[in-house]
């Protein structure tokens, strides 16, 4: 792991794999995905948080690059790390490992927007704070 990245682990079931046993590539960015939503959980982030301060977190963009096959039973490990952060959206730089090898690596831009016009909004400031703090610092669940 780098500095700056959670981390959380996860098995590959039947229900993430193609016919022949390998991780159908879509589910790399459902494995991100819970990287991103345990990270800002672990933070005090998670829904109840975000719906009560009436705000969404939206993908704008996904860059994935697939280098390796995953496949059925795996242990894998999803990490999140913030690479960009401003005051209504995020970039991160995501990977999906199994033990020390990439086998998949994302830069994902997340939005953030207000729950009724799904329109951009600034990040709350307390949230903002907690981000900026743990750049650099590494988590695990």
């Amino acid at each position: 792991m780098t500095a700056g990245e959670f981390s959380t682990g996860l098995r590959v079931y039947i229900e993430d794999t193609d016919a022949g046993g390998i991780v159908y590539y879509v589910n790399y960015l459902k494995f991100m995905e819970r990287a991103r939503t345990e990270f800002m959980r672990v933070l005090g982030f998670g829904k109840k948080y975000i719906f009560n301060h009436d705000l969404m977190f939206v993908v704008r963009d996904a860059k994935v690059q697939y280098l390796r096959p995953a496949t059925l039973d795996d242990e894998l490990v999803a990490t999140a790390a913030i690479s960009q952060l401003r005051g209504a959206s995020m970039v991160m730089a995501q990977r999906v490992l199994r033990g020390d090898e990439v086998l998949a690596r994302g830069e994902i831009t997340i939005a953030c927007v207000d729950r009724a016009g799904v329109k951009p909004r600034r990040m709350p400031q307390d949230m903002v704070a907690t981000l900026r703090s743990v750049q650099g610092q590494q988590w695990e669940v």
